[in-house]
């Protein structure tokens, strides 16, 4: 799979971590965060990585700031993203299984490294379950989306 990872100041050691992890497991991932502790804004690489998603140049993307809820209010502001926030793995699945998030958020200062590496691989393995009540949900969200 090809994943895009991106990230603010408050993120350079855990997406490198991250990175790593997601390679070992097989999968490609562009890199496109900042690798500088210099203050900096994250919406721009919640937009630039939830462009890459929504054009179709990678499968999925992960997003990490400080809690994780900044970076993933700019990506859920393209139109067909789907980002959740995570801090433990059964919403990592679940976001997947019936929302078919195509991206997830968490933060560097609320999880650790092993747990951030847990709600990755399970986001990762979790599949969209389809049709019924779960995809009526998300053309609802969509019918939203294009009302703006």
């Amino acid at each position: 799979m090809k994943i895009v990872i991106a990230n603010d100041h408050a993120a350079v050691e855990l997406k490198h971590e991250i990175k790593a992890y997601m390679e070992s497991l097989g999968h490609e991932v562009i890199n496109i965060g900042t690798d500088s502790n210099e203050s900096c804004h994250y919406p721009e690489f919640g937009k630039k990585a939830a462009l890459m998603v929504a054009n179709h140049q990678v499968d999925l993307g992960v997003l990490i700031c400080g809690t994780g809820v900044g970076i993933s209010l700019a990506a859920n502001k393209i139109k067909g993203i789907r980002c959740g926030v995570c801090s433990e793995t059964t919403t990592a699945r679940l976001i997947r299984q019936h929302n078919n998030a195509n991206m997830i958020a968490f933060g560097a200062r609320i999880v650790g490294s092993e747990l951030a590496k847990d709600i990755v691989k399970t986001f990762l393995e979790a599949e969209f379950e389809g049709g019924g009540r779960h995809q009526q949900r998300i053309d609802m969200i969509s019918a939203i989306e294009n009302e703006a």
